[in-house]
């Protein structure tokens, strides 16, 4: 093999609450592809915004190797954070990421890390990849945004991944463009991970209890499914929705009974749900709002339907979580 003439430098901006598991699963695959070529072809960087400690997610703490003011010449720079980040002075830190993205930087965000990216307009224009637990609470805040449901997004110069996993993928491809593929390969094999996704792939979401998150439920109610999931504002009677993928209504809900072990209307219901709840913690929206924003017409039947979900009601679980935050300055949770 080649030597690498020069290392490529991968900086990692983290807010305190950032996702630890997103950290790791980008620097191993770097550190792996390093020593299996036998040359420094990779350099990383951990960043904060002044340069200070960081607790992460899980309260592990994390010594930043400088500050956002400090970095230079990087090729890439990613945004790990949960949805509620900000900058302590956002003038100065959005002026730098500016700075960098002027200068050729590639600025990315993972998993929460699309939020500060997006308020600050550096996703302005761009297709964004947010992960499922957040689409409600980015699509009510960003409406202007376009989302998509994939594991990567890349926009040339924004790259933008849903999780953990999807970061490693997106570090295999990296270390394919710079090293080849068997480079890339023997990394995948090293952790044991079993197909290497590019861009294109969606994402798993948890439809329904099964042993494998793969593709195997059958065509009508993997069809409703994709339909319920896009009329989560606007509701859509279990009669249309039969009607929509070719079944009676009967039909369909045997099929469904049979693959999910729900009915479409309580499915329907669930679903809903979680994104109320997404929009109760991870945003500031009024409760009129979030009922509007999840196909209700009033409040009352969505605080009913939510107690039942989740056993409180929207106000006694974001005040759990917001009590949450103030314990230890701890963030809000973040996948």
């Amino acid at each position: 093999m080649p030597p690498v003439q020069r290392a490529i430098t991968i900086g990692f901006l983290i807010f305190p609450g950032f996702p630890m598991s997103c950290l790791t699963s980008m620097i191993e695959p770097l550190r792996a592809a390093n020593e299996i070529a036998g040359q420094r072809a990779f350099r990383w960087q951990i960043l904060s915004e002044a340069g200070a400690r960081v607790a992460s997610s899980a309260e592990v703490v994390f010594d930043p190797d400088l500050s956002l003011a400090d970095a230079r010449e990087m090729e890439y720079l990613f945004l790990l954070s949960s949805p509620s980040a900000s900058f302590t002075d956002r003038k100065s830190a959005e002026g730098q990421l500016r700075r960098l993205a002027r200068h050729g930087t590639a600025v990315g965000g993972v998993s929460g890390g699309v939020f500060p990216l997006a308020r600050m307009g550096l996703l302005d224009g761009h297709a964004v990849s947010v992960h499922w637990c957040y689409e409600a609470a980015f699509a009510q805040e960003f409406p202007g945004l376009q989302m998509r449901d994939e594991v990567i997004v890349f926009d040339h110069p924004r790259y933008t991944v849903s999780g953990a996993a999807a970061a490693f993928d997106l570090m295999l491809n990296f270390i394919e463009a710079r090293l080849g593929a068997d480079v890339a390969t023997e990394v995948a094999c090293w952790f044991q991970h079993p197909v290497v996704r590019g861009r294109g792939v969606r994402q798993k979401t948890p439809t329904f209890r099964r042993d494998s998150t793969a593709d195997l439920l059958p065509l009508p109610v993997a069809k409703a499914v994709e339909i319920l999931n896009r009329h989560v504002s606007d509701p859509i009677a279990v009669e249309d929705l039969a009607e929509s993928v070719g079944v009676s209504p009967r039909q369909l809900e045997r099929q469904f009974k049979k693959a999910t072990g729900q009915s479409p209307s309580r499915y329907y219901r669930m679903l809903r749900m979680k994104a109320a709840r997404q929009l109760v913690l991870y945003s500031k929206e009024t409760m009129p709002r979030i009922a509007a924003a999840v196909g209700y017409e009033t409040v009352a039947p969505l605080l009913r339907h939510y107690r039942e979900e989740f056993g409180l009601n929207p106000a006694e679980d974001r005040d759990k979580i917001n009590r949450f935050r103030v314990e230890d300055n701890r963030p809000l949770p973040s996948a």
